[in-house]
């Protein structure tokens, strides 16, 4: 057995070698320092002709030396970056047009300074903005919430307690205890604003509709004309461009449906029509059509009402203590 083990100890020498002569040399084994400096997950808040929009980046390393990412922007999915370059502190990335009007590669350059990104970003417009991106809180909980008592959010008589989203024209309407929305128009938000919750929210919607409920204001759970699909990132039930429902639980336009949604921090839990279709799935960032980008703060519960018509009704949140 000595003989072996001294053998293999032998052959194996030159290999161990290269390994510890690399390491000594400042070359990297998994990643590099500076991957490590600039990997994470980010808030960002991007200066568009005045108005702040919200959006999301995550860069990670793949392999020993490449950075990747996902982005979320004002509105969409989130997209893939097949690579992120950064050096002595400067970064920059080109993601292809998604929902942007003009089909053009936008592009990305920021400096990481004071744990901080400062950046522009070159649009598909032709027009450059800048932006500001800060490192996005854990959300992490120490111990399960206590749960306060239930709160109708909507009271089945008048708008009281909710408003429409950037000063638009309301065009939802209060009807025999439902909140309906006859036309595409504004978003509607809550007064109150909310930490963690639990939430029970009654839908409805004619064919080939869509809507979304906005946790926090900040990640949508897809409300859309699904039935007969495939559960996928987009369709309904899904946290969406993020998180894929076990299974598609959509009923027929004209159908009540339901979601019982709990939120601690960003870890997620959905409901759909009496079935678990998300379990405690941690929720990335912001998704797109976010009101915001602070996700430390607390948030209203929003309702889309510019994808078409849209009905609610029996919309109950209970707030942890």
């Amino acid at each position: 057995m000595y003989h072996i083990s001294r053998k293999v100890l032998l052959l194996a020498m030159p290999f161990l070698f290269v390994v510890f002569a690399a390491n000594a040399k400042g070359t990297p084994l998994v990643k590099t320092t500076a991957a490590e400096t600039i990997e994470g997950r980010w808030d960002l808040t991007i200066d568009m002709g005045g108005k702040s929009y919200p959006s999301w980046l995550e860069v990670r390393h793949s392999g020993a030396s490449m950075l990747i990412g996902q982005y979320v922007g004002m509105g969409g999915s989130a997209r893939p970056i097949s690579r992120v370059n950064f050096k002595d502190g400067k970064m920059d990335f080109t993601i292809p047009r998604q929902w942007e009007p003009v089909d053009k590669d936008i592009v990305f350059e920021a400096t990481l300074e004071n744990d901080k990104l400062t950046g522009t970003m070159l649009y598909t417009d032709g027009k450059t903005y800048n932006w500001t991106g800060v490192r996005a809180p854990a959300l992490k909980r120490e111990k399960d919430p206590v749960w306060g008592k239930p709160v109708k959010l909507f009271n089945g008589k008048d708008l009281t307690g909710w408003h429409a989203a950037d000063g638009k024209d309301n065009q939802w309407l209060a009807e025999n205890g439902i909140l309906r929305s006859p036309k595409s128009g504004a978003n509607l938000v809550t007064d109150q604003k909310f930490t963690d919750f639990k939430l029970h929210i009654e839908f409805r919607y004619p064919e080939h509709s869509n809507s979304g409920v906005y946790l926090r204001g900040r990640y949508e759970v897809q409300v859309a004309d699904s039935k007969g699909m495939e559960a996928s990132v987009d369709q309904l039930g899904a946290v969406y461009g993020f998180i894929k429902p076990l299974e598609m639980m959509a009923k027929a336009p004209g159908e009540w449906q339901s979601y019982d949604i709990t939120l601690v921090g960003r870890v997620v839990t959905v409901v759909a029509n009496g079935k678990t279709i998300i379990y405690k799935s941690e929720i990335p960032g912001i998704t797109g059509g976010a009101l915001d980008s602070n996700e430390g703060e607390p948030g209203p519960i929003y309702i889309q009402g510019d994808h078409g018509p849209v009905e609610y009704r029996n919309i109950v949140i209970t707030p942890a203590k």
